[in-house]
């Protein structure tokens, strides 16, 4: 067993990379290398990690879970659409250059929806779970106990508790503004409810990138800007 304090640098540091160079790197090179840097870069970060990471697959077909992934993807894309336009103006918005949206398109449709689900669901979600269950056992030090003492890549697919999705729901929102967070809560109970349906990460990368290429495509065609 590995315990998920070893296992916290492989399954957050991907996550991390990302929101670090588009951080630092935005103040000193075009929009155009930033994405660059962060395809390269993260996407080395999570072949690297990889072997820490349990299967993406599930006790189910995964033929099933890509398809219903793909549903739950339009409808988060529907969801995220009407709790975000509220809360944004089009005046927040510009236009991206053609090169810069190809490359913004690449990264949120192929590279976040994997590591950021396996952040979110695979490990935040897990780990709140075995907290949890520590906690009803009535240990004294619960946390210390789900990091020190279970792995991540134990827990059975599909497991699930109450505190699990809130945690991991509200870790997952506080990971996008403030505008977002009615779409990021709605959107995080979603992935964290295909998740506990299909019992896998596969479903819910795949519903993730629907979403996200799918929200490329609708800003691209209708100039709201805003919303991406």
């Amino acid at each position: 067993m590995i315990p998920n304090h070893r296992l916290l640098v492989p399954y957050a540091a991907p996550y991390f990379a990302y929101v670090l160079i588009a951080t630092v790197a935005e103040r000193f090179v075009p929009m155009e290398v930033n994405y660059l840097l962060r395809i390269v870069i993260v996407s080395a970060t999570l072949l690297s990690a990889r072997q820490w990471f349990f299967s993406f697959k599930g006790p189910k077909s995964p033929v099933v879970s890509t398809l219903v992934g793909i549903l739950a993807g339009v409808a988060g894309l529907i969801l995220w659409i009407a709790l975000l336009t509220p809360f944004v103006s089009i005046a927040d918005g510009k236009p991206w250059s053609q090169s810069a949206f190809v490359l913004r398109l690449l990264a949120a449709g192929v590279l976040v929806p994997v590591f950021e689900e396996v952040l979110m669901r695979g490990f935040v979600f897990r780990v709140a779970l075995q907290w949890d269950e520590a906690r009803k056992s009535k240990a004294t030090d619960a946390l210390s106990i789900a990091m020190d003492e279970r792995s991540v890549n134990d827990v059975q697919p599909g497991a699930w508790s109450w505190v699990a999705v809130i945690v991991s729901t509200l870790v997952f929102t506080l990971g996008h503004t403030t505008p977002e967070w009615p779409a990021s809560i709605a959107y995080g109970l979603l992935m964290a409810g295909l998740y506990v349906w299909r019992k896998d990460l596969l479903s819910c990368i795949v519903a993730h990138g629907v979403t996200n290429i799918g929200l490329s495509i609708y800003v691209y065609q209708t100039g709201n800007w805003q919303l991406w």
